[in-house]
């Protein structure tokens, strides 16, 4: 992965965890940052990361930004 593509990832990945829940940056921390020390900031942890995992871990979070706002939208229309 070149350089740009592996900062916009990284940055990527900084952004879209900074809006999921503790649960969400736990898990992922349990996934990618060694001996799953979950008490790494999460930044770090992606800092850390090896490029090679970058593309898998941004279709996760991906998924899970997903997921979380299809959640959302079915609690909404629930409480109308």
């Amino acid at each position: 992965m070149n350089k740009k593509l592996e900062e916009f990832a990284r940055k990527t990945l900084k952004y879209n965890l900074s809006c999921c829940g503790r649960a969400e940056q736990d898990l992922f921390k349990r996934m990618y940052s060694p001996m799953a020390d979950l008490s790494l900031p999460i930044a770090t942890v992606i800092d850390q990361m090896e490029a090679d995992k970058l593309d898998w871990a941004m279709t996760q979070v991906d998924n899970t930004m997903s997921d979380k706002s299809t959640k959302e939208s079915i609690q909404k229309e629930k409480k109308s």
